[in-house]
């Protein structure tokens, strides 16, 4: 969508940060960043109108010639057995993750987490311990030497929101770069809730 965007509109300059939700919140607060995604926090403020954006699962990755690579039903009990790589608490639905195991009776070694999932894959990639990750970050293209589990019956969906500030409005771009990202939410939508007229 980005490179649908850069072609529409080649004088507009996107700059792109990446942060924990709590920062993005508060970019968006300080009026840094016009627009927000992440899957937690920004639903929960009030000086913030957070849209639906897409829902996703979490996926388990190994090596091609992991023991669970060959596995037909992946359990949390199995995933369990071995080191964990995932991501920082408060990133990327990762209370779900804890969560799923937490109600199953079971405690995972997680050994080391990351703030995306291309950090967290090239540590599966060593051979470090196997990765939990959206299974969106999975690219059959260019991670050939990994194998995405199927992690659905396991993980609640997360739902990532895109946010922005009650009563900043944006340039048309702005509005179009929204409908890039989500096409239900067109300009009048997006403007009356962030301008109050609902």
């Amino acid at each position: 969508m980005i490179t649908t965007f850069k072609k529409q509109y080649p004088k507009v300059h996107l700059r792109l940060h990446q942060g924990s939700p709590k920062e993005i919140a508060q970019l968006l607060l300080e009026g840094e960043a016009d627009i927000g995604l992440a899957t937690e926090s920004l639903g929960e403020i009030d000086e913030l109108v957070a849209f639906p954006f897409y829902t996703w699962r979490h996926a388990v990755v190994v090596p091609q010639s992991h023991p669970l690579a060959s596995i037909e039903n992946l359990t949390l009990a199995a995933i369990a057995e071995y080191p964990i790589i995932t991501y920082h608490e408060g990133f990327t639905g990762r209370a779900r993750v804890e969560k799923a195991f937490q109600e199953a009776g079971l405690s995972p070694d997680i050994i080391m987490s990351a703030l995306d999932a291309d950090v967290i894959k090239s540590y599966v990639e060593l051979e470090l311990g196997i990765g939990i990750i959206a299974s969106v970050a999975f690219s059959p293209e260019r991670d050939t030497a990994l194998k995405l589990l199927d992690g659905s019956h396991l993980f609640l969906e997360n739902e990532t929101k895109l946010a922005v500030r009650k009563g900043h409005l944006l340039r048309r771009y702005g509005y179009k770069f929204i409908e890039m990202c989500s096409p239900e939410l067109k300009e009048a939508l997006v403007l009356s809730q962030v301008s109050g007229e609902d």
